[in-house]
């Protein structure tokens, strides 16, 4: 494999949205075996599109540790049955609140 040729690929940013706790692990995942995110989530994706599957038994289990970890709960059952809460507006510092309130009431 260390001397398989490289593949010359295009890679595009994405704002792809992702449960927090599941982001947690898989960066957590990725730091550990000194890889990026993106290379994860492709061979993620490469492994499923090919049915394969994309962990060896001492990274499923390095992955239980960071799901407990994390309190990740979550697993393939509960895909397609996720709904994301609306997330409150971060609270503005008191001061900036204060301004704010100074300029509206001139």
């Amino acid at each position: 494999m260390a001397d398989d040729p490289k593949l010359e690929i295009e890679r595009v940013q994405t704002g792809v949205r992702i449960e927090k706790r599941i982001l947690k692990v898989l960066k957590a995942f990725a730091e550990y075996h000194d890889m990026t995110l993106g290379d994860v989530l492709e061979g993620i994706v490469l492994h499923a599109f090919d049915g394969k599957t994309p962990f060896s038994p001492a990274s499923l289990e390095r992955i239980r540790e960071l799901k407990k970890f994390y309190g990740l709960d979550l697993d393939s059952s509960a895909s397609h049955r996720l709904k994301e809460i609306k997330s409150r507006a971060p609270r503005r510092r008191t001061a900036e609140r204060a301004a704010a309130k100074d300029r509206s009431e001139r």
